[in-house]
């Protein structure tokens, strides 16, 4: 089976133009909000390519990622071997235990796929509500969501305000899933193994599969839904995501 560098990784007219870019606005992004940003990564590839920048432009932007209590054990292996070739330690921010354990009494471990609103529900106790944690204290945040990844993300831009008023950058913005790659060979950026079994993008265990050949990046999660659904409210400009 090949891997994904080997499916995907392609150096592209502009690359290095748009690998400077994203450099620059990272730069400018932690001078401009020094000790309130953060980058909020899901620990997908594009997060893995925001570290790996941060890291080596020596930009003091804090790490930090949701880990639901559903993750796959791939991606949580990619906290320590960010702690080894970084030196970087991933804040780690987890959802109310118990609000968990009630959720799931009441309805099940497999709520998610009876209905649209169980699972956002899910969503709701499993990410918005720790991310709100995550994001005190913020005054701006960085995520790797680029215009390529689906039809509702296209017009994504390069920096905009969230609900709440904090600046939320997009250094990806404009990168191609050939660039994404060609910069993980080329510079060595450890990824989850799951990317190299056709997991283009990676959320909580149950709700993400495989894709096949000529489906959308994003097809893998919540593959059950009519496809307007298909967000988990993170990254929703019109939804706030402060109480």
């Amino acid at each position: 089976m090949p891997t994904a560098i080997e499916l995907h990784a392609r150096k592209t007219r502009g690359h290095d133009a748009r690998v400077a870019h994203a450099v620059a606005l990272l730069r400018e992004a932690a001078a401009d909000h020094a000790g309130h940003i953060v980058q909020a990564t899901s620990l997908g590839v594009e997060g893995m390519v925001i570290t790996d920048l941060i890291a080596r432009h020596g930009l003091a932007i804090p790490v930090a990622t949701l880990d639901t209590g559903a993750l796959h054990a791939q991606t949580l292996a990619l906290l320590g071997r960010i702690r080894q070739r970084y030196g970087i330690e991933v804040q780690v921010f987890r959802p109310q235990q118990e609000a968990v354990v009630q959720f799931v009494r009441r309805n099940g471990d497999d709520a998610m796929y009876r209905s649209v609103e169980l699972r956002k529900n899910c969503c709701d106790i499993r990410k918005k509500e720790p991310m709100r944690r995550l994001l005190e204290g913020r005054t701006a945040w960085i995520t790797g969501l680029r215009r390529e990844q689906s039809e509702s993300r296209s017009s994504v831009p390069h920096f905009e305000l969230d609900a709440d008023s904090r600046e939320k950058f997009y250094p990806l913005a404009d990168w191609s899933e050939a660039d994404v790659w060609h910069y993980v060979a080329t510079n060595d950026v450890p990824y989850n193994e799951l990317h190299d079994q056709f997991y283009p993008s990676i959320g909580c265990a149950p709700c993400t599969r495989a894709i096949s050949l000529g489906e959308d990046h994003r097809a893998g999660r919540w593959w059950w839904e009519q496809e307007g659904a298909k967000e988990c409210g993170l990254h929703l400009r019109d939804e706030p995501l402060a109480a």
